[in-house]
């Protein structure tokens, strides 16, 4: 049994700042599944090919890499605090950023709009995560991590229910004929010009919205009174930090993980659409199993957070990875709706995924290694940038042995979660011998 169930969560007096910094977690959780169907829909739109359209991902979890050191770096000067409020601004100029966007019709101005605003999640994302570590005992740190991101898929699925009820089904560019054909490409060019104007706004003003609920997070932030350990501790230089953390091989093999976990995480959900069309289905319908696959993952994240009272963290991931990459291979080898049952159900075993390989591989650093060290754990999130290019060229293939390009695409995601269990096994070893 895990020697933490007993441990409390959260201390009392750290309360009101765990609510308070938990309800961010939502916020980017909405930003990441908002985006996801834009590939499919900017792909329809624009014209271009799905490989193209993933760049939408790039820019969007490129972000991460570019400002996580420098929001690490940064927290450590100043505080906590600071880094939230200071993320917050720069999420809510990047939604605001969607209003020229859609005025001048640029593929390339929603990329910088997206990069921009995924500086305010890096900083978000490399401030949160360690703070929560902080407010309570070592021993149920990781623990309280997963209940904490519990709250991501909860803005997960808002951002998926916005893109599936309010801006899909208003795409004019999505509307298909008798025989399922999409009518756009058969348009005429002032036609088209219309339905361009009219669609990207549908996809701006969510950003827009949202851009004003994060303001308003931002004063709630700025008025609440952070506990001591809102600051970043004793300084030290960044070389003496990365050479601890260099010879930390659990940590090393985290980042790592960490990398090809998030780069699974967003091709299977921001694919699902793809693979969903490919069997006969509308984008709005393929978004419905988006959102099941969703909801999944947010069950077994209370769930996975539970049984960490009495199953240790590594365990459960091990497990959680084994059930992923069984899955994924259902979406390879399955043509029709049992190969998109199985991609659904890989959301479920992903739940815990994210936060348990964060907590795993911060467990034995030092508090004052830990902000640099949750920089690079933020930064591994650029494998959603790296890999979903590649996926969608491999979807732009069309056929593959004989099967869906689309089906066999789902091989790079198997790959990953058999990473992602790998490290669970080494989490497993380290304990023992520990």
């Amino acid at each position: 049994m895990n020697d933490t169930a007993k441990t409390p969560l959260v201390e009392k007096r750290y309360l009101t700042t765990f609510i308070v910094v938990t309800a961010l977690f939502a916020l980017w959780g909405f930003a990441n599944d908002i985006t996801n169907p834009l590939v499919a829909a900017f792909q329809t739109l624009m014209q271009i090919s799905a490989a193209k359209a993933s760049m939408i991902q790039f820019a969007f979890y490129g972000g991460y890499a570019t400002m996580a050191l420098p929001a690490a770096l940064f927290i450590r000067r100043y505080s906590y605090k600071t880094g939230l409020l200071i993320g917050l601004g720069l999420y809510a100029l990047g939604a605001f950023l969607f209003i020229p966007a859609a005025a001048y019709e640029q593929f390339s101005f929603f990329c910088l709009s997206l990069y921009i605003l995924t500086f305010g999640l890096a900083f978000l994302e490399t401030t949160a995560n360690p703070f929560i570590l902080t407010l309570g005992s070592k021993d149920s740190a990781t623990r309280r991590l997963n209940l904490a991101q519990s709250f991501n898929p909860v803005g997960s699925l808002s951002g998926m229910a916005v893109a599936s009820l309010i801006i899909l089904p208003n795409l004019i560019s999505d509307r298909r004929g008798p025989s399922g054909e999409l009518l756009f490409p058969a348009m005429d060019a002032a036609e088209k010009a219309s339905v361009r104007v009219h669609d990207l706004a549908v996809i701006r003003d969510p950003y827009v919205a949202i851009g004003v609920v994060v303001l308003v997070m931002a004063v709630i932030i700025a008025f609440t009174r952070m506990p001591a350990s809102d600051r970043s501790g004793e300084r030290v230089s960044v070389g003496e930090s990365l050479s601890r953390l260099r010879h930390n091989r659990l940590y090393c093999f985290g980042v790592l993980s960490q990398m090809f976990y998030v780069a699974a995480q967003i091709m299977v959900w921001t694919f699902i659409i793809q693979y969903a069309e490919n069997i006969g289905m509308t984008k709005a319908t393929a978004q419905n199993y988006n959102i099941l696959a969703m909801g999944l993952a947010l069950c077994f994240r209370f769930v996975g957070t539970y049984c960490m009272k009495y199953v240790r963290p590594a365990v459960m991931l091990t497990i959680f990875g084994v059930g992923a990459t069984l899955c994924s291979l259902g979406a390879v080898t399955i043509v029709g709706m049992g190969g998109l049952w199985s991609l659904v159900c890989i959301s479920a075993f992903m739940s815990i995924m994210f936060p348990s390989i964060y907590g795993i591989a911060l467990n034995d650093v030092t508090p004052r290694d830990t902000p640099i060290g949750s920089a690079f754990l933020v930064m591994s999130i650029v494998g959603g940038a790296l890999m979903p290019p590649v996926q969608g060229a491999v979807i732009d293939m069309g056929t593959i042995w004989g099967m869906p390009a689309v089906n066999i695409s789902y091989l790079i995601p198997l790959g990953c979660f058999v990473i992602v269990t790998l490290y669970g096994l080494a989490a497993i070893r380290h304990l023992r011998q520990a």
